[in-house]
């Protein structure tokens, strides 16, 4: 009689990690957070639910191209995080979120515009920093990074799209050069919903329409860009705040028209509700 086998919980493979076996040799110590970081948005967006078992060490050890070493030190940050346990001898789980009086951050608390310029204030006191430091400390790896997100950007401006995706990799890459991988860690759990346009229709609210819109704050990246390139760190906090504080300005700009100007059906698109409400769309899509 053969011993009876207790079914094992099938895995859920983690997102495909689409960058270059070049990429990742010029950033070796940045593997350990690139792993975090896709593990860990995959959690916090639900397709890691709790109870899901992670992929085995081999596994991602395949998926991400790294040793056993720079898996485990990523699972490691991940346990610290209180987002997966491992039971030894049956693998990674994922863990019940936990309410223990923690700060965070949610989508329920992006349910309206003053909410999202709330987390822009946020965003401004810590990025300001961020990134000057990052002008202190970037290095070529640092700078290859931030143009590769400059550059996507920019793709993207001429594609149609609203540029969300390189928007953030170019603030997650600003943390990165800070070398605290605090910054980083921060950037991770908030996800691409601190970019304000997955929450408010900001580029249909703009005056000046989609294509200006996005090519100014196209840049704006670059204006923090050649401050850290030149390790300028007081010039990088300068454009990073003026950064942060157009994108504020630009909503309180927009709320104030919708709010002054009566509703009609006559009336521009800055006066529906709609144009300045904030969407209904999964934030991180």
């Amino acid at each position: 009689m053969e011993p009876r086998k207790t079914p094992s919980q099938p895995s859920i493979a983690v997102l495909t990690y689409t960058d270059n076996a070049s990429e990742r040799a010029r950033r070796p110590r940045g593997l350990v957070s690139e792993i975090v970081d896709s593990l860990g948005n995959s959690i916090r967006e639900g397709r890691l639910p709790p109870g899901a078992k992670l992929p085995t060490e081999s596994e991602i050890m395949a998926q991400f191209d790294v040793s056993r070493t720079v898996v485990r030190e990523a699972l490691s940050r991940l346990q610290a995080s209180s987002l997966v346990e491992t039971r030894h001898g049956i693998g990674t789980f994922v863990l019940q979120p936990h309410d223990a009086g923690n700060f965070k951050i949610t989508p329920e608390d992006f349910t309206t515009v003053d909410d999202v310029i709330s987390v822009l204030e946020l965003r401004i006191s810590l990025e300001t920093e961020a990134a000057g430091l990052a002008a202190q400390r970037r290095t070529r790896e640092n700078l290859a990074a931030l143009a590769a997100a400059l550059q996507a950007f920019h793709d993207s401006i001429h594609l149609d799209s609203d540029a969300v995706p390189p928007d953030f990799q170019f603030h997650m890459e600003v943390a990165r050069a800070t070398g605290n991988r605090h910054f980083s860690d921060l950037m991770t759990y908030l996800g691409t919903m601190i970019i304000p346009r997955t929450r408010v229709n900001t580029m249909q609210s703009a005056p000046e329409g989609r294509l200006n819109y996005l090519q100014r704050v196209n840049s704006e990246h670059e204006s923090i860009y050649n401050a850290i390139r030149n390790q300028d760190a007081e010039a990088a906090r300068a454009a990073m705040r003026t950064h942060l504080s157009n994108s504020r300005e630009r909503l309180r700009r927009g709320k104030n028209v919708h709010t002054m100007q009566p509703q009609s059906a006559s009336t521009s698109t800055l006066t529906h509700p709609a144009d300045l409400a904030v969407t209904g769309t999964n934030p991180l899509a």
